[in-house]
């Protein structure tokens, strides 16, 4: 299956953009998905070590730049000076082009593709995870891209917030619980408590993947400041809304694994 996945990730990326490129993107999402951890960590090197940058091709270009540039180059040159500002512009362009690895045309797909955008964030905690057995330099390049992609496409810009509340749907209530990492909550009361009066919980959710917050938040209102944590988780009834002279932010979590490393 490891191979498979691999070849539908070569495909992925070198299919033209008149291709139809969607069924293979969904193809080898759900082939990696199946692959176990050792082989979703080979499948992560091999998309690092093949599909990176041509670093033959790179000193190649460099070498041609600096020749444009330089003194002799000039001498024999009969281009006039818009035309050596011409060459280098298209040289620089090349360069810039050179200098992309490939399997950003993997990750730019994915992001188009519906779900995409969600495989690739837990495509970066597998990533975060394969780091952490074997930190070498083609991974942590591979996840310096992945995460300055991510940074763009989840920019807070394009994030919503929400007020979760004890009437959102179950499963986003479960991933509350199931991911507040500062103050656990203990049983649903406890989390009805949170969500009820005197209390907020906002979560930033992206509109490509519904229902998951992926960070929330949670304040409490009250008359000053507290003197311990415990009384803001525990004190029942809570204090009047209208007397609340103070908003408590005491918990910020993210929902996703990928992300933990940045908080």
């Amino acid at each position: 299956m490891l191979e498979t996945v691999q070849n539908l990730m070569h495909g992925a990326i070198h299919m033209k953009k008149t291709d139809t490129v969607d069924p293979t993107l969904t193809e080898f999402s759900q082939g990696y998905q199946t692959l176990g951890s050792e082989n979703r960590r080979k499948a992560l090197i091999a998309l690092a070590t093949q599909f990176g940058v041509n670093r033959v091709h790179i000193r190649e270009l460099i070498q041609h730049y600096l020749g444009l540039q330089s003194d002799d180059h000039a001498q024999q040159s009969d281009l006039d000076e818009e035309g050596c500002a011409s060459a280098l512009y298209r040289m620089e362009k090349n360069l810039r082009h050179a200098l992309k690895p490939l399997y950003i045309t993997l990750f730019e797909r994915l992001n188009a593709h519906p779900g995409g955008l969600k495989f690739l964030v837990d495509l970066r905690a597998d990533l975060n995870g394969a780091i952490e057995e074997e930190n070498i330099p083609l991974l942590r390049s591979l996840d310096s891209d992945l995460k300055e992609k991510l940074a763009t496409w989840l920019s807070p810009a394009v994030l919503e917030l929400h007020h979760i509340t004890w009437d959102d749907p179950a499963s986003l209530l479960e991933k509350i619980v199931a991911y507040e990492a500062v103050h656990p909550i203990s049983n649903l009361h406890d989390l009805k408590r949170r969500l009820g009066a005197g209390r907020r919980c906002f979560g930033y959710l992206h509109p490509a993947i519904p229902g998951e917050p992926l960070i929330f938040i949670e304040v409490a209102l009250m008359r000053g400041l507290s003197q311990s944590i415990q009384e803001v988780l525990w004190d029942e009834p809570p204090n009047a809304e209208s007397e609340a002279t103070t908003a408590l932010f005491y918990s910020i979590s993210s929902t996703q694994v990928a992300f933990k490393k940045d908080f």
